[in-house]
């Protein structure tokens, strides 16, 4: 128990204030004129070196006990080199750097000292530091970590959520910090997981603004670490039978705490990717969603690099800006990457909107005719075996042919080597970017339910769906591209996966059989299914995935103004220029090509065979867009080999989804591809670049190496994506 006199000392204490810090300015001019470097003094205070160059900028303050420590030792440094012995350049510095910025009234206030009312900032390592000048007729949030107005930029367009999409919720010397984008980091203040989920709506200003007029806004994101699920009480893995259920069970104390304090959970639960909310009150949304790493919320298939993972020691503040850019140039994540590229489409086409009744004054939903805005029926050519709608047609283990069901799939065809070719000494194989998101560009798809055409139909190219046709008479030794033949023999079919010819009727996709028209041969259907309201519904959603795929590179080095070698040597230096970019970069074309996938979502065990899985009740659940995404994606590659063959006389030996295997006199993609005399590239043909449907550098191999891998094997196999592996290569995709 203190003694009344230590009491009353401790108020004098507090009566007289805390010794205030030397300026930011001063505290970097105090360090150099001692010799010492910023790496230096982190070690002596255990702390980072981005720590001590955010005490030096402002951007924020040391917490106790470093800060008792900080503040003796500038003390003394202070004696050993006071400011007006600094040498001319040194003052010059510190004069400047309290200079008000271009636009300021005045000078950069020096950081206060933190106190429970205003919460100081905290380190983000290698996350750059946002600050911001508050509005000067509000006053700063009363949670928000303190941020020094010495380099103003502009607010966020909605103040609602200026504090980014997401946080990184995080434990450090006892102190719960939320990492925001920008390198923010807010006190949080919360002891429960309520009252986590409470600050988050009512003070953390997390969220992000609608991308649609007509659609709603993205709620917050959490994204707790492993110290954070200790302080909120739950486990930090799940059990074997918590990860085979995809949540914790209902009676957890963390359940059963939401359940008391009247938050409610969607029907997954409490699990990786989990919903807390409460009704909404009109348009006003109670909802914030929890993303947990610890129980594989993030999988490396999507987000992380395979064979380097790097989440499981990324500091938080790396993951707030990975998570962050991800968000802001894409969306807040709701789920897997491959969910979260189908919940972009809704939120880019929002099924209904608000509609105001002319005669009463009310507002009611009405429905976006541009919008996928119901479940309608399926037709059984297009949907998977598991379906419902195939309960009693099929024997349990029936392989359905081609005349029964709609194979648009993406390309895996290899090819024995011509004699000719074997005397070339390398394989280089090269890869489309973006190829599934560039073929879904300018694509027309059906938005409504199919109409069933019968008695020989005639073909309407307009019109996307599914049709019963026979292709066997395609020979495309046949064609003639720019007055040029092909040799059919070294090319795949575009009309099957495998490459080979088909051999009576099939059910092909709209942009399939609209190909074999384009190569001036007749078609006759006998049946089809098609759409009558169609539109372009993912242009939108290929323009917002390419712009953030395009701007990631750019962050990489690797720019749309680069061609040729200059583009391959960027492409290099990018695999080292900056990892947390680098794993953005996976992400966006997960989400491409997952969110394609996701529009046939099959059931993957979650019901009884041939009974219904919750996928199938959602509007965009819809085999057969995704059918004409994949049939357009081939049919694009296909017509740049026969573009390549006709200019150069050169063939693929491997095509595996969207890699094409070239036999070369040299390693790189530049000693292959044909140009003009000009030294372009020949007009529809492969091209170098960073832009979706242009191509980089997968992989380098030998002829020999080839033989070798099909001896072993016993015969020829697709080679495609095995030649990324190659380590003198560089590793592909």
């Amino acid at each position: 128990m203190p003694t009344e006199e230590e009491l009353f000392a401790a108020v004098d204490t507090l009566l007289a204030g805390e010794p205030a810090l030397p300026g930011p300015a001063e505290r970097s001019r105090l360090r150099e004129a001692a010799g010492v470097t910023q790496a230096r003094l982190a070690q002596v205070l255990q702390t980072t070196t981005q720590t001590v160059k955010n005490w030096e900028a402002g951007r924020s303050e040391p917490r106790p006990p470093r800060r008792q420590a900080y503040q003796r030792l500038l003390e003394g440094w202070a004696q050993q080199f006071p400011a007006d012995a600094a040498p001319a350049d040194a003052a010059s510095t510190a004069t400047a750097s309290a200079a008000p910025a271009p636009g300021d009234t005045a000078p950069a206030p020096t950081a206060p000292a933190p106190t429970a009312e205003t919460p100081s900032a905290h380190p983000a390592p290698d996350a750059p530091p946002r600050s911001r000048t508050p509005h000067p007729e509000k006053a700063p949030h009363p949670r928000k970590a303190h941020r020094p107005a010495h380099r103003p930029t502009p607010p966020p367009a909605d103040q609602r959520f200026e504090n980014g999409p997401l946080a990184v919720i995080d434990v450090e010397d006892g102190h719960v910090l939320a990492y925001c984008v920008g390198g923010l980091v807010l006190d949080v203040p919360a002891k429960s997981l309520p009252a986590l989920i409470d600050w988050t709506l009512t003070e953390a200003r997390l969220g992000q603004p609608r991308l649609h007029r007509n659609g709603r806004d993205g709620d917050p994101l959490l994204v707790l670490t492993p110290a954070a699920l200790e302080r909120y009480g739950l486990p930090t893995a799940l059990s074997d039978e918590e990860r085979r259920a995809g949540r914790l069970p209902d009676g957890h104390k963390a359940v059963r705490q939401l359940t008391r304090a009247d938050w409610k959970l969607t029907r997954r639960g409490l699990g990786p990717w989990a919903r807390i909310y409460r009704p909404a009150e009109g348009a006003k949304r109670h909802c914030v969603q929890l993303c947990i790493p610890a129980w594989n919320a993030l999988d490396a298939r999507e987000w992380d690099d395979r064979n380097a993972p790097r989440l499981p020691s990324m500091h938080p503040a790396d993951l707030a800006r990975y998570l962050g850019a991800y968000a802001e140039r894409v969306m807040t994540p709701r789920g897997t990457a491959a969910v979260t590229g189908l919940e972009l489409m809704t939120a880019l086409h929002p099924p209904t909107r608000a509609e105001k009744d002319p005669v009463t004054g009310a507002f009611t939903r009405a429905l976006n005719e541009d919008a996928l805005t119901a479940v309608h029926d399926v037709v059984e050519c297009e949907v998977p075996d598991e379906h419902p709608l195939l309960k009693g047609r099929f024997a349990r283990h029936h392989l359905r042919t081609p005349a029964e069901m709609l194979m648009e799939e993406p390309y895996d065809w290899c090819r024995p080597l011509t004699d000719d070719e074997c005397m070339r000494q390398y394989l280089v194989a090269i890869d489309v970017n973006m190829s599934f998101a560039a073929a879904a560009n300018g694509l027309t798809v059906g938005l409504n339910g199919p109409t069933h055409l019968t008695g020989d139909p005639p073909f309407d190219p307009s019109l996307p769906g599914s049709w019963l046709v026979d292709l066997s008479h395609v020979d495309l030794s046949r064609v003639r591209v720019d007055g040029r033949p092909v040799d059919g023999g070294r090319l795949p079919s575009p009309f099957t996966p495998k490459g080979e010819r088909p051999t009576g009727p099939a059910w092909y996709a709209t942009p399939t059989v609209a190909y074999a028209v384009e190569l001036g041969f007749e078609v006759a259907p006998v049946e089809a299914y098609v759409r009558t309201r169609t539109g372009r519904y993912l242009d939108a959603w290929y323009k917002r995935l390419r712009d953030a795929y395009v701007t990631t590179m750019a962050d990489l080095g690797v720019t749309t103004g680069l061609g040729g070698a200059e583009f391959l040597d960027a492409m290099a230096r990018s695999r080292q220029s900056d990892p947390v970019m680098a794993l953005l970069v996976g992400a966006i074309k997960a989400t491409a090509k997952g969110g394609i996938g996701k529009l046939r979502q099959r059931n993957r065990g979650q019901v009884p065979y041939h009974e219904p899985w919750p996928a199938l009740e959602r509007e965009t659940w819809r085999p057969d867009i995704r059918a004409a995404v994949l049939a357009n994606q081939r049919i694009g590659l296909h017509r740049k080999l026969m573009k390549t063959a006709a200019a150069a006389d050169l063939y693929p030996v491997a095509v595996g989804t969207d890699a094409v295997v070239y036999p070369s006199p040299g390693p790189t993609p530049l000693d292959v591809l044909p140009r003009t005399p000009e030294g372009k590239p020949v007009p529809g043909t492969f091209r170098l670049g960073v832009s979706p449907g242009m191509v980089k550098h997968q992989g380098t191999r030998t002829v020999l190496w080839a033989e070798e891998q099909f001896e072993e094997q016993g015969g020829v196999f697709n080679i495609a994506n095995h030649i990324k592996t190659d380590p003198a290569a560089g590793e592909g995709e």
